[in-house]
């Protein structure tokens, strides 16, 4: 045996005079320049990759996510409405890496949208995997997805206008998101089925892409949102944590607030008009007869209410427009009111003999 190989007799015994004290263990020290002069053991040491600088914060990194994570929510309940089946999208990974990195990673073909924001300087790229697009496609077209076949071939001219629907409520979803940063409109400004030929930004540049997961029923695929250093660059800054969380005092802006305003304009309600109301018992509602009548305490020159949704909102008259039963709106029904201008508190009117 070689002397430079220890027996484990004398191994146990060297570990033993360790753990006893009798020899001392020698610490691997290294000497590391540092402005303040740090012991070598208390300083951490970390890989730096120069081909991958990092050139988005922490902290800017995780305001992207949360606001892609509201982008996914948006876009799914868009997808939802519009495919009428249940679409569920959510954000997997949010990263840095070069562009031909991002574009290795790609299959082809594939369904590759160069995306141009108004506001903002060079284009975006949102890539869809072929694995999610012909399922959406296939239901759009009536099909049940169940025994689908994805062809391994380029999109035709039809599934490219019909997948522009979906990619359209996706550009209006990350408008929605990014509205409390910069008001930004997307448009795509050409689609392409090989990444490999379109080339944005240099190969080393810096992008952020966010990767989703879409699924629909038994279907799953996926979607990458490209956007390269250069272009969001000059609202960076607003995606700073102070910026990022003060977000929602925006709310109050008259401008979000006139969006709010439009939105709830195009909302459907129900408008109904009660003429009165009474009780009874059920054995009197058991009994009754065609012809009978209903004995109510309102008078019949009082006002009738008009409620929305349920809920009392104006006093109005009846009366006809043109052969149709029409109620003319007199004021709106204050809190406590039992008759336009009298509270609840106040006594009853009496009874119109002739109602």
């Amino acid at each position: 045996m070689s002397a430079d190989v220890l027996e484990q007799n004398e191994i146990d015994a060297l570990l033993n005079a360790v753990d006893t004290g009798e020899v001392e263990e020698t610490a691997v020290s290294g000497q590391i320049f540092s402005k303040n002069r740090r012991h070598g053991e208390a300083v951490e040491v970390r890989q730096y990759d120069f081909k991958r600088p990092e050139r988005v914060s922490k902290d800017q990194m995780r305001a992207l996510q949360t606001l892609h994570e509201a982008f996914a929510r948006n876009f799914g309940a868009s997808l939802s409405g519009f495919l009428r089946t249940i679409v569920e999208v959510k954000v997997a990974n949010c990263e840095q890496m070069t562009y031909a990195e991002f574009i290795a990673s790609l299959p082809n073909p594939t369904s590759f949208n160069l995306v141009q924001a108004d506001e903002l300087e060079g284009q975006m790229c949102l890539e869809i995997s072929p694995l999610i697009i012909y399922p959406i496609i296939d239901r759009l077209l009536g099909g049940t997805t169940q025994d689908l076949f994805i062809p391994q071939r380029p999109m035709t001219l039809i599934e490219t206008n019909l997948i522009g629907n979906v990619t359209q409520r996706g550009l209006e979803a990350l408008s929605e998101a990014w509205s409390g940063i910069r008001q930004l409109v997307y448009s795509i400004g050409a689609i392409e089925s090989n990444p490999q030929l379109v080339q944005i930004v240099p190969p080393n540049e810096v992008v952020v892409v966010v990767g989703f997961e879409i699924k629909m029923s038994n279907r799953a695929g996926t979607m990458n949102l490209c956007i390269p250093y250069n272009v969001i660059e000059p609202v960076m800054d607003d995606l700073a944590a102070q910026s990022w969380f003060s977000v929602s005092d925006q709310t109050k802006n008259a401008e979000v607030q006139k969006r709010i305003d439009k939105s709830l304009s195009r909302a459907t309600v129900g408008v109904s008009g009660v003429l009165a109301e009474t009780t009874m018992t059920m054995q009197d509602l058991i009994n009754l007869q065609p012809g009978d009548l209903i004995v109510t305490e309102k008078p019949a020159n009082q006002p009738v209410v008009i409620r929305v949704e349920r809920e009392k909102k104006f006093w109005a008259t009846m009366g006809k427009v043109k052969g149709k039963r029409a109620l003319q709106v007199l004021a709106g029904i204050k809190p406590g009111e039992r008759a336009p201008g009298k509270k609840a508190s106040d006594s009853p009117p009496p009874a119109d003999p002739d109602a």
